[in-house]
């Protein structure tokens, strides 16, 4: 189903190390779906959690997914719930994360050209897996455009740091 390709030529410019994904029960399945995915693609991936379809509140994966994003280099995050709606919000609550909720391939490349996403959330059910994939797949190649974009990204930043 899927193909093997080069770890450097996927990931490319910015070399993206390991990518943190994580969901609650409702996106459990998609997570699952999605790891294999891109693990096959040639990205290191740390699950953590949930384990199961077991009944799980989502703040507390998108707390580990975006500590562990905000606490290392190179990496990036995917968060999974029932609609990536909440677990936005909770990531976007962790300094140092711009976590964007997208629900397709314009939202996906947004997010990275010109927000400079580093955490993706999505409502796995929302989607089929083929979607799923190529929106995870594009968010992780796709690089931040830079120039114009970094006044407003310092903008955005200087929000979080009470500056503004």
């Amino acid at each position: 189903m899927y193909s093997k390709v080069d770890f450097k030529e996927q990931n490319g410019i910015e070399n993206v190390s390991k990518v943190f994904i994580g969901s609650d029960h409702g996106g459990f399945e998609s997570k699952e779906m999605l790891k294999r995915y891109l693990e096959v693609i040639g990205y290191k991936v740390e699950d953590v959690g949930t384990f199961s379809k077991d009944a799980v509140d989502y703040p507390d994966y998108a707390l580990k997914v975006a500590r562990n994003v905000a606490r290392n280099e190179n990496v990036m995050g995917i968060m999974i719930d029932g609609a990536g709606i909440g677990s936005s919000m909770v990531c976007n609550k962790v300094r140092g994360i711009r976590a964007a909720l997208c629900y397709d391939i314009v939202t996906v490349k947004n997010s990275r050209l010109h927000n400079n996403a580093n955490v993706l959330t999505l409502g796995g059910p929302l989607h089929e897996p083929e979607e799923l994939c190529e929106m995870a797949k594009i968010w992780l190649e796709t690089r931040f455009e830079g120039g114009r974009h970094w006044p407003r990204i310092n903008k955005m930043m200087a929000v979080e740091r009470g500056n503004r």
